[in-house]
């Protein structure tokens, strides 16, 4: 049997019902740095599974599915080669569990595919004359009435290689670089959190420096208005 999203599913009752859940196949160490987009991603694609068709089209309908799949690829591809945050292990992980579509991420090493959106919209069969989706021709070779087109099956924009090509390929939040995001926002936590520790290292210092100034004031043993051991001053 498959899941929604095209993955192979268990009778394992014992497995959790979310597969991107750490504890659900014992993953290799630094999952957990994927864990929590993978399960909102999972989250996201059965809400909108179970959203209403009505005022879509057919095939409109299937759009997060290939969207989502996109993504959540993307995202961990992105993670592994791109900015070096997860190990091959829990690279190979997400392939060997079909937490990812593998076929789709062959495809992507590949010059000219880099940016495919989904294998369907590449195979001649799914289309009339055996061409392949419009959403494969680069916009300097459309027509003008071309120009705007979308993949009917997948909702996608354009992701054919090259310059002058639409940078999120679906036009909306799964067209986003997820694994981009993540880094930037991890990094402006780092900067948050150091710009914390040197605010917090000056108050500090400059405590101390008060203190310090302050430890000679009150009352002093040579205080000229005070009489000395002789009695007052004739």
């Amino acid at each position: 049997r498959y899941s929604i999203t095209g993955a192979a599913t268990t009778n394992n009752s014992k497995m959790s019902t979310n597969r991107w859940d750490p504890k659900a196949k014992n993953p290799p160490r630094g999952f957990n740095k994927l864990a929590p987009v993978l399960s909102a991603m999972e989250n996201e694609l059965r809400d909108k599974v179970r959203e209403s068709n009505a005022g879509k089209r057919n095939t409109e309908s299937m759009w997060p599915v290939h969207q989502i799949n996109w993504q959540r690829s993307r995202y961990v591809y992105d993670m592994y080669y791109t900015h070096k945050q997860i190990s091959k292990k829990v690279y190979d992980y997400c392939i060997k569990n079909k937490l990812v579509d593998a076929a789709l991420i062959a495809k992507w090493k590949k010059p000219g595919y880099e940016r495919l959106c989904s294998t369907y919209v590449i195979n001649s069969n799914n289309y009339k004359f055996g061409t392949t989706s419009i959403c494969r021709v680069p916009l300097k070779d459309r027509s003008p009435e071309q120009m705007a087109a979308q993949d009917p099956t997948t909702g996608c924009r354009g992701c054919a290689s090259g310059v002058g090509q639409p940078r999120n390929v679906f036009g909306n939040k799964y067209g986003q670089n997820l694994a981009a995001v993540q880094i930037a926002r991890e990094k402006r936590m780092e900067e948050l959190e150091q710009k914390r520790l040197l605010e917090e290292q000056m108050e500090e210092r400059a405590r101390a420096a008060n203190e310090g100034a302050g430890g000679g004031d009150g009352d002093s043993e040579t205080d000229d208005d005070s009489d000395d051991d002789y009695g007052p001053t004739p």
